[in-house]
């Protein structure tokens, strides 16, 4: 099978400090039917982002629909696929929505509404609003649809390019040949419902731009049908355990289901066992200092008060200091949380001589920016 070696590699070389770009789908993956996260799951990718992997959603929900997940997992600063790959975003916290749109692939919706109309008269259309909701022709359920709705007339749909439409009819799925003669993508998520995009648009095509920009090998993780390119694009590909036979057998390898936290174990072959007994911010620390090679030094920014705004480990690669990965725990956290957490994963810094001994925290300044920094060392 495809990517033996890799899998091999990414589970047993970490100290080579690998980086993959990990693209994960969301529903069914990431969150069950009933719109919960698996226990373990936040923390989990809070390690693999530490060990200094880029974590990016990929999910066929519209931005509106990922932004709410996005912001539970903890994924609020970095890159995020959705529509099926027709909007590329990088998620930003200090952004004034959160967020910045990379890219949008869009198309004229009017032949393939036109169409859609002809063979299922009682159809019902939506067409994407990005980050806000829908313009639709009928009211959907707020289930059917991820954020607000507008009801306009079918001229107003087909009035503009789309990222993304929608359709809703029974059995439209027997349709799909005459709707793709439109010349657009047709990805099929129900008997009686279907996601239209652009010609050649998918999670891989969206998810490639970002791999190249990286410029890093990809792990994928996914259940559905509109998952099929993912997974034959990564470099190791992941099923859920609940996925249809057709996506488990266009991966790579098969983990458990949604209701057994299947995406947990892919997860864990991606960082260093630490100690289970250590804090999430000890934990995160140490994951962070075994997966760099070279000298660490962890940095802070602080926001308006003694809490930390961002925090950081840095490494010495080529003779100047390189991000290496975010702790997610630091954020909010005190400067001495961080000295407490550092000892506490068996990573000394350096102390003054006498009196408490405190850390010795120095100044430094990046892009503007000034923060302090505190070198490590393992025992």
């Amino acid at each position: 099978m495809r990517n033996t070696a890799l899998r091999t590699q990414t589970a047993t070389a970490i100290g080579t400090a690998p980086r993959y770009l990990v693209a994960l789908d969301i529903d069914g993956t990431l969150i069950d039917s009933n719109r919960r996260i698996p226990a373990g799951t936040v923390e989990a990718l809070d390690l693999v982002r530490a060990a200094g992997h880029e974590v990016v959603l990929a999910t066929g929900r519209s931005l509106a629909g990922l932004l709410p997940i996005a912001t539970r997992l903890g994924l609020t600063q970095g890159w995020a696929v959705c529509s099926n790959g027709a909007l590329t975003v990088h998620l930003d916290r200090t952004a004034p929505s959160g967020y910045d749109v990379v890219e949008a692939r869009t198309f004229d919706p009017s032949p393939v509404i036109g169409r859609a109309l002809d063979v299922a008269p009682g159809v019902r259309v939506a067409v994407e609003e990005v980050g806000w909701g829908w313009r639709t022709s009928s009211a959907f359920d707020p289930d059917e649809l991820n954020g607000e709705q507008k009801r306009v007339q079918i001229s107003e749909l087909k009035a503009r390019p789309a990222t993304r439409i929608a359709l809703n009819a029974p059995e439209i799925r027997r349709h799909m040949s005459a709707l793709r003669a439109t010349e657009v993508t047709v990805a099929p998520q129900r008997p009686d419902w279907l996601d239209i995009t652009a010609p050649g648009v998918n999670k891989a095509v969206a998810l490639d731009v970002v791999r190249t920009h990286l410029g890093v090998p990809a792990v994928a993780v996914g259940d559905g049908i509109n998952d099929l390119d993912m997974l034959a694009w990564a470099d190791r590909s992941v099923a859920m355990g609940q996925a249809p036979a057709i996506v488990r057998s266009a991966a790579d390898q098969t983990t458990g289901t949604i209701d057994q936290a299947g995406v947990l174990p892919v997860l864990a072959t991606l960082v260093p066992a630490v100690d289970g007994a250590l804090s999430p911010l000890a934990a995160q620390i140490a994951t962070a200092e075994r997966t760099t090679p070279g000298p660490v030094v962890l940095r802070v920014w602080h926001g308006a008060g003694p809490d930390l705004a961002r925090c950081e480990v840095w490494t010495l690669r080529g003779g100047r200091w390189v991000r290496h990965a975010p702790i997610p725990s630091g954020i909010g956290a005190t400067m001495r949380a961080i000295e407490t957490a550092s000892l506490e994963a068996g990573l000394p810094y350096p102390r003054g001589d006498e009196g408490r001994r405190r850390a010795q925290w120095r100044s430094f300044t990046n892009d503007g920016r000034a923060g302090f920094e505190l070198p490590l060392s393992a025992l």
